[in-house]
C-alpha cells in the first residue's frame, strides 16, 4: 500500500529533474573548466543537498567524492549554523573534515526560498594544484598534511554576493597555475548559477513543499531499497584485513587495515577497529572516505541499479578508533585517500565474499595511481602540471574475465586515460606508447584483466615527477583459488640507464630532463577460481591476443600446446596432476600468540618450520598467501619458528575466521609474485 503523500508520477518527474539539474551542472563546467583534469578526464562531481546536509541527488558522478561529501557539507552547516545568508558561498577542501585529498576542492551555493535556506548545489573538483612541496601536489613520500598543499576549513569567499577578496588572493597565491585555477573556480561557481536558475523554476511549478517532500520520499524508499537487500543476507559478522604500503624511511613497514563486517537484520555496521594508528605517510585517510568504499563495495554488489542519496547510507554504519589510517587526525598526511577507499573497497569484497561468494569478484587493480610532472614550458611561454591515473584491472568475476584498462568502479566516469591530442598540445610530453601489459591480470578460470604499460616523453627542459599508488609490492588478491595479480610498477628511463625506485610506487619531486621516459605499469586485477580450471582453449587464445606468455600459459594454467601451437590435451592434464601434486598444504594449529609485528606498521607474520619454508622455496620475511575454505585468501610474511611442527601453519582466531578454518583442517600455502623490475626495491 502506497503511504507516500506524493502522486508517484509528480514524485519521478520533481526526482529526475534535480538528476537533470545536476547533469546540467556537469555539462557547464566540462565546457567552461580550464584544467584538463577536469574538462579531460571528468574528475570532478556535482551534487545537490538540503539544509539537514543529505544528498538529494547525483548523476554520473565520482563515488570517491559524492560519498564523503556529506560530511563536509555537515561540517560547513556546523561551522555556519544561523550565519549563512543569500549571495555567500563556500570554500572548503580540509581532508580532516569531510575532504578527499587536498587537490579535492568542495564549492557550496546556498539557495534560498522566501527567506529560508532550501537546498545546496555542490561541485568538488580536482584542482590540478593547490601548492605543496611539488607540482601538482602530490607526494608519495610527504610525512605532514602541510606538504600536500593548501588546507582549507569551511570559509566564506563570497558573503552576500560580494567576493572576499583578501581570501582570494591568499588562496591563489598559494596555488602554481593561479589563473587555472581561478578558471576552475568560476567553472563551478557558474554551474551552480545555472542550477539556481533551474531549481527557482521547479519551485515556480511545484511548489516548496511538494518537492520538499519528493525528497524526502526518496530518500525514504532508496533507504528501504538497499535494506531489503541487507536484509536477505545471513546474519552474522565477517572478517578480514589487507594492507597499504608506507615506508618508514626506505623501508617497507606495512600497515594494516582490519575489518569486521556484522550483518544485523536490515543494518551493516563496519567496524574498522584493530587498524594500524596512523602514520607520517600517505596511507591515512578520513572515515568518511573509508565509509565510501564501504558503500562501494555494498552498493555495487547488492545494488548496482538503485538510486544514490544519502537515503541509500542510513543502513551502513562506521566504527573505526580516531587517529588511525581511516580516521586520520592532524597533521599526518592525507594524500592518498583514493588508496585508502579502495583498501576499504578490498576489504570488503574479502569479508561479503564471506557471505555471498557467488557474487564477488576477485580483488581490483587497488589504486588509483595518480602520476604528476611539473615543469616550465619555454615554447608555451608557461609553466604546466600533468595528472594522471592510468587504470588497471578488475577482477575475474564467476561469469567472465575481468576488464582490462577499466577504470574501477569506485572512479565512477572518471576517464583515467588522458586524451593524447590534448596532452600533446598543452604540455611538452609525448606518449610514446600505451599497451595493455601482458601477464598483469591475475590466474583464475576466470582471468583478472590487465593493466596497461604508457610511456611518456619529456620533449623540452626540465620537470620533476611524483607519483602516489599503493599495491606496489602487495599485489591484488584473487578468490576462490584465483591468483593475484601483477603489482604497479614505475620506472624512468634516460638513454639505456633506467632508474628504479627505493620506494616503489611512491616518489616525490624525481628530476627528469629532455628525452627522458617516464613509464607507468599500472596493477591487474584479481583472478577467480583456479586456473587450473581454466579452458584450455581460453588460455590459447589469451597466448594468441598477447595478454600472457608462453611461460605463464605453462607455469600458471598448465597449458602445454603442440609444435603447431593446438594445445597437447594428454600433456596438459598430466601437467596439471602434476602441479596440484605439488601443492602445499598445512594442518592450522590454533595460537593466540600476537601474529603482528612492525616499527609504525603492522603486519601479520606467520612462522613456519625450517623444512616448510624451505618446501615453499621461500625465505624468511617473503610474503605469501594461505588460502582456506573462504574465498579471499589472507596475506603474511614468512617467519622462523624453531618450535614449530613441520607441515604444521600456526593461526589465531582472527586470522581462522577469515579463512572459515578450523584447528586440523588443512589450508594451502602459496608464495607471491614479487614487484616487477620497473618496480624494483633498489636503485
Amino acid at each position: 500500500m502506497n503511504t507516500s503523500p506524493v502522486n508517484p508520477i509528480t514524485l519521478e518527474v520533481v526526482c529526475e529533474s534535480l538528476r537533470a539539474i545536476v547533469k546540467e551542472m556537469r555539462a557547464s563546467i566540462i565546457r567552461a573548466s580550464f584544467s584538463s583534469a577536469i574538462y579531460e578526464l571528468d574528475d570532478f562531481s556535482c551534487a545537490l543537498f538540503n539544509p539537514a546536509a543529505d544528498m538529494v541527488a547525483q548523476s554520473d558522478d565520482h563515488p570517491g567524492h559524492v560519498m564523503p561529501m556529506p560530511w563536509s557539507v555537515k561540517c560547513a552547516m556546523e561551522d555556519f549554523q544561523g550565519n549563512i545568508f543569500p549571495g555567500d558561498v563556500l570554500l572548503l577542501n580540509d581532508a580532516y573534515r569531510g575532504g578527499t585529498h587536498l587537490n579535492d576542492v568542495t564549492l557550496l551555493y546556498p539557495i534560498f526560498d522566501d527567506g529560508d535556506l532550501f537546498i545546496f548545489p555542490a561541485v568538488r573538483a580536482h584542482w590540478a594544484d593547490v601548492g605543496g612541496m611539488t607540482p601538482g601536489s602530490y607526494s608519495g613520500l610527504a610525512t605532514s598534511i602541510y606538504q600536500e598543499g593548501v588546507r582549507i576549513p569551511p570559509i566564506k569567499l563570497y558573503e552576500r554576493g560580494k567576493v572576499n577578496e583578501g581570501v582570494m588572493r591568499l588562496l591563489l597565491s598559494n596555488m602554481r597555475l593561479p589563473d587555472e585555477r581561478y578558471g576552475d573556480l568560476n567553472a563551478s561557481l557558474g554551474a551552480c548559477r545555472v542550477a539556481e536558475q533551474r531549481i527557482q523554476k521547479i519551485l515556480g511549478k511545484y511548489g516548496r513543499t511538494l518537492v520538499l517532500d519528493c525528497i524526502s520520499e526518496n530518500l525514504d524508499r532508496s533507504e528501504r531499497r538497499i535494506r531489503a537487500r541487507i536484509q536477505d543476507l545471513p546474519d552474522g559478522e565477517y572478517c578480514y584485513e589487507d594492507y597499504l604500503e608506507y615506508y618508514d624511511g626506505e623501508v617497507l613497514d606495512p600497515v594494516l587495515m582490519r575489518l569486521r563486517l556484522k550483518v544485523s537484520g536490515d543494518q551493516l555496521t563496519a567496524d574498522f577497529h584493530g587498524s594500524s594508528p596512523q602514520v607520517p605517510g600517505v596511507v591515512n585517510s578520513s572515515l568518511a572516505v573509508a565509509g565510501a568504499g564501504v558503500f562501494v563495495a555494498v552498493k555495487s554488489t547488492l545494488d548496482p541499479q538503485g538510486p544514490v542519496n544519502s537515503g541509500a547510507f542510513r543502513a551502513i554504519g562506521l566504527n573505526a578508533p580516531e587517529a588511525s589510517i581511516v580516521d586520520v587526525r592532524g597533521d599526518a598526511p592525507a594524500g592518498a585517500h583514493g588508496e585508502v577507499r579502495k583498501r576499504a573497497v578490498s576489504v570488503m569484497l574479502g569479508a561479503l565474499a564471506q557471505v555471498i561468494p557467488e557474487a564477488v569478484s576477485g580483488d581490483l587493480s587497488g589504486t588509483s595511481f595518480p602520476n604528476s610532472i611539473g615543469g616550465y614550458s619555454d615554447a608555451r611561454g608557461r609553466p604546466y602540471v600533468y595528472i594522471e591515473v592510468p587504470a588497471g584491472g578488475n577482477g575475474g568475476f564467476h561469469e567472465a574475465d575481468g576488464s582490462s584498462a577499466f577504470v574501477n568502479v569506485d572512479f565512477g566516469s572518471i576517464r583515467s586515460i588522458h586524451n593524447v591530442e590534448s596532452l600533446e598540445s598543452d604540455m611538452p610530453l609525448q606518449v610514446r606508447s600505451c599497451v595493455l601489459r601482458e601477464d598483469s591480470g591475475g590466474e583464475g578460470e576466470r582471468r583478472g584483466g590487465l593493466g596497461m604499460r604508457r610511456e611518456l616523453r619529456l620533449c623540452e627542459g626540465e620537470a620533476v615527477y611524483s607519483v602516489l599508488g599503493d599495491r606496489a609490492v602487495i599485489p591484488p588478491f584473487g578468490v576462490h583459488g584465483g591468483g593475484s595479480a601483477q603489482q604497479l610498477a614505475v620506472s624512468c628511463q634516460r638513454g639505456d640507464a633506467v632508474t628504479l625506485f627505493k620506494t616503489p610506487g611512491k616518489v616525490t619531486g624525481h628530476r627528469i630532463q629532455k628525452d627522458d621516459l617516464v613509464i607507468m605499469e599500472s596493477a591487474g586485477g584479481g583472478g577467480y577460481g583456479d586456473p587450473l580450471n581454466r579452458d584450455p582453449e581460453d588460455v590459447r587464445s589469451d597466448l594468441l591476443s598477447g595478454y600472457i606468455t608462453p611461460h605463464r600459459a605453462k607455469a600458471g594454467y598448465g597449458v602445454v600446446f603442440t609444435g603447431e601451437g593446438k594445445v597437447d590435451n594428454d600433456r596438459t592434464r598430466a601437467l596439471r596432476l602434476d602441479i596440484r601434486s605439488r601443492r602445499l598444504a598445512l594442518t592450522v594449529k590454533a595460537d593466540e600468540t600476537n601474529p603482528y609485528i612492525g616499527n609504525r606498521g603492522k603486519r601479520r607474520v606467520v612462522r613456519l618450520s625450517q623444512t616448510t619454508v624451505q618446501r615453499l622455496g621461500v625465505c624468511v620475511g617473503d610474503l605469501i598467501e594461505l588460502v582456506g575454505n573462504h574465498p579471499a585468501p589472507l596475506r603474511c610474511w614468512i617467519g622462523f619458528g624453531e618450535d614449530i611442527e613441520d607441515g604444521s601453519c600456526p593461526m589465531d582466531a582472527f586470522g581462522r575466521s577469515v579463512l572459515g578454518l578450523n584447528e586440523s583442517e588443512s589450508v594451502w600455502v602459496r608464495p607471491l609474485p614479487g614487484p616487477s623490475a620497473a618496480g624494483g626495491m633498489a636503485v
